[in-house]
């Protein structure tokens, strides 16, 4: 083997060798549309691409209020079909009382959902217009707050109803700088590595915001014994049936342990409950939900895992 053979070799290998470097941490990375994300109490991101797939015959035709088909009429976008992938960011309001209420969300939109007639329609309806680093954002006055909207990619929409524009603008500071995969806010880099690997949904960070009430934390109609801002990490993963899996990092593994007992109780006084309701489809479903869960504790961290039957996409 000449000397040229062998540089031509060498370089070809190099060149292979980085690319499966670079697979293998895209691999690892989160979804773009998360790393696009401003800093948050909470992420929530979810790929319906697989969801559609897996349970297309589970997924009934959505029953639509006649101003929101006309509005979707005008844009020419229909979000069942369109949308692929949503990451939202939580950011919990200093006055949970006061005009933008507890919780307000920046997210990022992915899908065939950016085109002309979106652009005119948010031309017609919005308040205000501001030019930031070559696009538009749209202000859309709503319900006592201002959302404010931006297409910021082929395929991306930026959406924000935050009191100020600082999570948009942020959200299109790191469009520009998303090709690195480990970008994203100091929430996600933090987090990130402990959601499973191939994941239709999920969460990190203090997602109790949305189903926090009076300072607990309810769902199903349960309160919890968790703190509304607890760090939790849950997820979705389908592994021929659908599995969900929630980690909560308590500040020791005494009062994991603590919480752990209380989250047991819970799941078995839950459980004699449900045995009277009646047989629908959605409280058999939340029947296997709770004969399926299980309650462990790993050092400092709670963890909680169920199986989900197919049925569960059903109502969405």
């Amino acid at each position: 083997m000449n000397r040229r053979t062998r540089r031509t070799l060498l370089i070809v290998a190099a060149v292979l060798l980085l690319l499966a470097v670079a697979i293998f941490l895209r691999s690892k990375a989160p979804p773009e549309a998360a790393r696009l994300l401003p800093e948050s109490d909470g992420i929530l991101y979810v790929d319906l691409r697989p969801i559609r797939a897996l349970f297309h015959k589970q997924l009934k035709p959505p029953q639509r209020v006649p101003e929101y088909q006309q509005f979707l009429d005008a844009i020419g976008i229909d979000p069942d079909r369109d949308l692929d992938q949503a990451a939202i960011a939580l950011h919990r309001m200093p006055n949970p009382n006061g005009p933008n209420g507890p919780v307000a969300y920046s997210m990022v939109l992915v899908g065939k959902i950016t085109g002309a007639r979106l652009n005119t329609w948010l031309g017609a309806h919005a308040a205000a217009r501001e030019n930031y680093a070559g696009h538009a954002i749209y202000s859309i006055p709503s319900e006592g707050r201002t959302v404010r909207i931006a297409q910021i990619g082929y395929d991306m929409v930026a959406i924000s109803n935050t009191p100020s524009p600082e999570q948009i603008h942020s959200i299109i500071d790191r469009h520009s700088t998303a090709a690195w995969p480990f970008a994203g806010s100091s929430l996600l880099r933090r987090y990130y590595h402990a959601v499973p690997l191939l994941s239709l949904a999920w969460g990190v960070g203090q997602i109790g915001l949305p189903f926090s009430e009076s300072g607990a934390i309810h769902i199903y109609g349960f309160a919890l014994p968790l703190e509304p801002d607890s760090t939790i990490v849950a997820s979705l993963r389908w592994a021929g049936s659908l599995h969900l899996r929630v980690e909560d990092f308590a500040p020791n593994a005494s009062v994991a342990a603590s919480q752990t007992a209380n989250l047991t109780a819970l799941l078995a006084l839950a459980r004699g409950l449900a045995l009277p309701l009646g047989q629908t489809q959605a409280n058999s479903a939340f029947r296997e939900i709770l004969q399926t869960a299980e309650v462990s504790q790993h050092g400092e961290r709670i963890v909680l895992t169920s199986t989900l039957p197919a049925s569960f996409f059903s109502g969405l």
